[in-house]
């Protein structure tokens, strides 16, 4: 990929709408929209001003008119990219679009790659690695909560947070580093007690963002809740109450629902992606059976299970039993008892407290409550409770990390941080001990690219983004 090429893309995509926006960007990109581009206004240059509109026409090559439309002006270093940067507003036909496109490749311009606007931003300084990812975040994000998170990160917040602790490990670093340079003098210029508090609470800093994950990466990618039951525990019901439509087949006959049926709500500010699943039971339909199969595999993937139970056709032993396949997996259980309309309302004793514990052993967290599936106001009462579990997953600290990369360099950094804890706690030798702090520092770094970043690593990044970013 050359940088110094001047690039091409619509912002807005190819679709036919109102308006359309075109990026330009590089080194001749005012160069090559003198050439496109006719000011109304004759004595008006693209180049003599920085942050201006100028309304006009684009004329192709032989003189023919295109459109007439508002060109945006912004002078590196003052720009997205960092880069002479020029944006086309212009009617929204899909073929005037493309006209301005050829026009423009034809006068040097290439078209850009995914997310290399994005790129070029990151090349020239303009943001960090956390905080260019956080930019397609926030193009994907469609819930409060998604935008929030990727709009903190992309102002900085996981940035600011990973710099300042770095900043503390290269300080510790340098004074290891001194010594080994006065080893013949015995001069020793870290005080290990003071750095052992520093290793320990970087590892506590460190921790709190790991764990952090599971609620940033829950609220990015949306959180998978399996509806399990036995069969006609009226788990169809729940899912097209909580879509407020009929997704589901809902039937008196057992064993309607044979495979997985996935839908996505936003409740609370909070996306979910509901997976209803055929009953648990055992079966010798073979059919059936590969559709229990399946209900397993989703639920051992999910964060939440939402298990519904009818007290009339079942019983708290057999309930337990078909919860063993999914135990022990850190996931959040609610019992629910279904089709308290019509059974005298929630028994909340049908579980003794005994088998309440047991569960609360295998699960990370157990709620016990009943409802009635075809009740909307109880349905709604529901997602706010899970909505505010969800909530409780997020640490105190505003700093929260979403990517799975960043969640694996924190990791590497945090055992390169207990490596370092036991050299002190050993008094083994500053030389040995500055590779594991050295390790650290270049873990961090990785995240906002604060160290050269592998040239694969980049590619899968930023070809997540969308053409025009």
């Amino acid at each position: 990929m050359n940088y110094e090429e001047t690039i091409i893309a619509p912002a807005t995509g190819m679709q036919s709408a109102a308006i359309a926006v075109l990026r330009i960007s590089g080194e001749k990109a005012f160069e090559i929209t003198e050439k496109c581009f006719q000011p109304k206004n004759k004595k008006r240059k693209i180049s003599e001003k920085s942050h201006a509109l100028i309304f006009g026409d684009i004329i192709d090559n032989n003189g023919n008119w295109i459109d007439e439309v508002l060109v945006s002006v912004f002078k590196n270093p003052n720009s997205y990219t960092g880069e002479d940067t020029v944006e086309i507003s212009c009617h929204g036909s899909s073929f005037i679009i493309q006209q301005i496109i050829d026009l423009y490749l034809k006068n040097g311009a290439r078209m850009a790659n995914a997310g290399e606007f994005t790129l070029r931003a990151f090349k020239n300084g303009k943001l960090d690695l956390a905080q260019a990812e956080a930019v397609a975040d926030l193009i994907a994000s469609d819930t409060q909560a998604a935008h929030d998170l990727a709009m903190n990160q992309m102002r900085g917040g996981v940035s600011t947070k990973l710099k300042e602790l770095r900043k503390q490990l290269i300080h510790f670093a340098a004074m290891l580093e001194l010594e080994l340079d006065f080893t013949e003098e015995d001069v020793e210029f870290a005080d290990r007690e003071e750095f052992l508090l520093l290793v320990k609470n970087l590892q506590t800093h460190i921790q709190a963002l790991i764990d952090s994950f599971q609620y940033g990466n829950a609220i990015k990618d949306g959180i998978p809740i399996a509806i399990l039951g036995k069969p006609n525990a009226g788990k169809s019901s729940l899912l097209n109450s909580i879509l407020n439509e009929d997704k589901a087949i809902v039937s008196d006959i057992e064993g309607t629902t044979r495979d997985s049926i996935e839908d996505v709500v936003i409740a609370n500010g909070i996306k979910f992606r509901l997976i209803d699943t055929a009953g648990i039971r055992e079966t010798e339909d073979t059919i059936e059976a590969l559709g229990v199969e399946r209900a397993i595999a989703n639920a051992k993937k999910s964060k939440l299970v939402l298990f519904l139970y009818d007290t009339e056709n079942t019983h708290p032993e057999e309930i337990i039993k078909l919860l063993q396949p999914i135990k022990n997996l850190g996931i959040h259980l609610f019992l629910i008892e279904n089709k308290i309309d019509v059974r005298n309302g929630f028994n909340p004793e049908f579980f003794n407290s005994d088998e309440i514990s047991s569960l609360k052993e295998n699960f990370a967290s157990v709620k016990n409550l009943g409802i009635s599936a075809k009740n909307s106001a109880q349905v709604s009462d529901l997602m706010t409770e899970i909505a505010s579990l969800v909530k409780d997953w997020k640490n105190t600290s505003d700093t929260i990390i979403t990517h799975a990369r960043h969640k694996e360099a924190l990791e590497k950094t945090l055992a390169s941080l207990q490596a370092t804890q036991q050299a002190l706690e050993m008094n083994i030798p500053g030389d040995l001990m500055a590779q594991d702090v050295r390790e650290a520092i270049r873990h961090l770094g990785s995240i906002t690219g604060d160290i050269e970043v592998d040239r694969d690593i980049l590619g899968t990044i930023f070809s997540e983004f969308c053409i025009g970013k």
